[in-house]
């Protein structure tokens, strides 16, 4: 296994719309093991997104029991192809990514969501979560889109601030 290089803004290909997994492949499942090592790899980080290690596809992998505070969650998961089906709430909370390692920042999200996903073995799954673990999968989604935390914040003067300390 190997431990992914994380990319970081500006770099051009964080801007770009990830492609939905057709086949799993060897080479799929062969990334799902070094991404998810790379997830790890990271003390506290508790989302990745594919395209943030440069593979263009619609990858996420959640993890939140890994946080500083615990929240209540699922555990690891990879989701191919997750779609939100449904949303409700919302709440405003400081979000932090290692794409932009300086800066963190007020987003506004739903707080419960439903989803639907392809587990790595190609199973369909549906989930529905709440609070930080939620926000977790929004923010990993938006990276497949091409968004970053900064693209969500009301205002860059207001809810933006430089990292005092990363993780």
């Amino acid at each position: 296994m190997a431990t992914l290089e994380v990319l970081t803004l500006p770099d051009p290909r964080l801007k770009l719309v990830s492609t939905p997994i057709t086949d799993i492949t060897a080479e799929i499942d062969r990334f799902v093991q070094d991404f998810t090592e790379t997830m790890q790899s990271f003390r506290g980080c508790v989302g990745l997104a594919a395209p943030q290690v440069d593979f263009p596809f619609r990858i996420v992998a959640v993890d939140v029991s890994v946080g500083r505070k615990p929240h209540p969650n699922h555990g690891l998961m990879v989701m191919l192809n997750p779609v939100v089906t449904a949303c409700e709430g919302s709440e405003s909370m400081r979000e932090g990514c290692l794409s932009v390692p300086d800066f963190t920042g007020n987003v506004r999200r739903p707080t419960n969501i439903s989803l639907t996903y392809l587990d790595p073995t190609g199973k369909e799954c549906h989930l529905d979560t709440e609070g930080f673990e939620a926000r977790a999968i929004l923010h990993e989604i938006d990276h497949l889109d091409g968004l970053l935390f900064l693209d969500r914040v009301s205002s860059l003067k207001d809810d933006v601030f430089r990292r005092k300390n990363y993780l």
